[in-house]
């Protein structure tokens, strides 16, 4: 992709109301628009990141044998008069009429949708267990929308939805998802703690935040330091192996700010384990039992022949949210740092000369190269001067820059450097090539 092509309107300084570092530098970096409050438009850089990120939760979704489907945006107000929400969900919840005088609803979230598919097409236990999900747009009607993307009104999210016989199967799906989501969120270069959460609106009596460690986090979070040097689980989903995940995590003290219980927290950790952070939700996981299959009448008949509600769960992943995310963890004073598997390029080659027939021929080159191996790049091949170049590639936080400039090339040589450490090496463009392929 040539950037003089690109549509990526970077700003040099952040507008005054952006308040948090992602906020600022998703402005900065041509990820977003704001279109109203709480409300964005991503532009092609931002829309690329969430892409990945997306991309990144349906497989590792798909992995731990969740079915994706699709749900629309509006819901009917009758199936959420069922389960008794509607009128106690609160002002977040965006009611419309449509020209018929039908009571409609922007969802907010789909578990009395999901339990309506579900209860129209499945009726013997034989057809379970069963986890259905799907990435939608979500809208919550937030009163103070802030942060950018990461407490905004309109936002991406994905939601799983767990079906089963009985309790006992149900916390085996719920085990599932809880190492499914410390997969997912390793994969982005993110350590997430999980912890135990209020139920809130959703209800049930089980319930797991997972929280991304950030000096910029927008909470105060308490944990033992060894749960975020754990490593990623990996994907036997077997129910002993999730068991054995679920327990060595909950075994652990860990708490947000408004479950914290200091006491509990000097006892149960050592004194050296006592960890102490800020961070930010990325996900959010719950058992809820029979909550919306009974008040909705989602039966199905069991090995004796009976009748009984099935035993659910949720599971929602905060996708744009990811991105605020991502950059709150990983940024430092010249702009976003992303990790190589969300980044929206692998490398920008930056062409120092655009107008030396020479260097845009290595240019050229270096770019067909790349692109042939599978790498996504950007070609900065713009007239702007080398300063600016460098600054918008800092910014834009592409985990390479190759740098080609005519004095390198009269030498041979070509720059390559690391983003995320700052590490430059001067080296031929084939062992450029080689290191960025390897």
């Amino acid at each position: 992709m040539r950037l003089s092509r690109y549509f990526l309107p970077t700003l040099k300084e952040a507008p005054s109301d952006a308040q948090i570092v992602s906020h600022q530098l998703m402005l900065r970096a041509g990820l977003i628009k704001q279109e109203a409050a709480g409300i964005y438009a991503w532009l092609p850089l931002g829309l690329r990141v969430l892409r990945k990120i997306e991309q990144i939760v349906r497989e590792e979704q798909e992995r731990a044998g969740a079915v994706e489907l699709l749900m629309p945006t509006l819901q009917l107000a009758d199936l959420w008069r069922e389960s008794g929400r509607y009128d106690a969900y609160g002002p977040e919840m965006l009611r419309i009429t449509d020209r018929h005088e039908r009571e409609l609803l922007y969802g907010p979230t789909n578990e009395e949708m999901i339990t309506d598919i579900f209860r129209g097409f499945v009726k013997s236990y034989k057809a379970l267990p069963l986890n259905l999900f799907h990435i939608q747009w979500k809208f919550r009607d937030e009163r103070r929308p802030r942060f950018g993307v990461m407490r905004g009104r309109e936002f991406l999210m994905k939601d799983a939805y767990s079906f089963d016989i009985d309790e006992a199967a149900a916390r085996k799906a719920y085990n599932r998802m809880f190492a499914a989501y410390l997969n997912t969120f390793a994969r982005m270069g993110l350590k997430a703690v999980p912890m135990r959460a209020d139920t809130g609106p959703i209800g049930g009596d089980l319930s797991h935040e997972f929280i991304v460690l950030a000096d910029t986090g927008e909470s105060e979070v308490f944990c033992d330091r060894k749960l975020v040097e754990m490593a990623p689980p990996g994907h036997d989903f077997s129910d002993d192996a999730v068991q054995a995940v679920f327990d060595e995590r909950t075994a652990l003290y860990a708490a947000t700010e408004e479950m914290h219980d200091a006491a509990r927290f000097e006892s149960q950790t050592a004194e050296g384990d006592r960890l102490s952070a800020r961070g930010i939700e990325v996900g959010h996981i719950f058992y809820f039992g029979t909550k919306y299959s009974a008040a909705m009448k989602a039966n199905v008949q069991g090995p004796d022949g009976k009748e009984a509600p099935v035993h659910m769960g949720s599971y929602g992943v905060g996708v744009s949210r990811l991105l605020g995310a991502i950059i709150e963890a990983s940024h430092d004073e010249g702009g976003i740092i992303w990790p190589d598997a969300v980044a929206p390029f692998d490398v920008v080659v930056i062409n120092l000369r655009a107008s030396d027939e020479a260097v845009s021929t290595a240019c050229e080159e270096a770019v067909s190269q790349l692109e042939a191996l599978g790498k996504d790049v950007l070609y900065d091949d713009t007239d702007e001067r080398p300063g600016g170049k460098f600054a918008t590639a800092d910014l834009i936080g592409v985990p390479w820059q190759l740098t080609i400039g005519p004095k390198g090339l009269a030498d041979g040589v070509v720059e390559l450097k690391r983003r995320a450490t700052g590490e430059k090496v001067s080296v031929p463009l084939a062992e450029a090539i080689a290191r960025l392929t390897a």
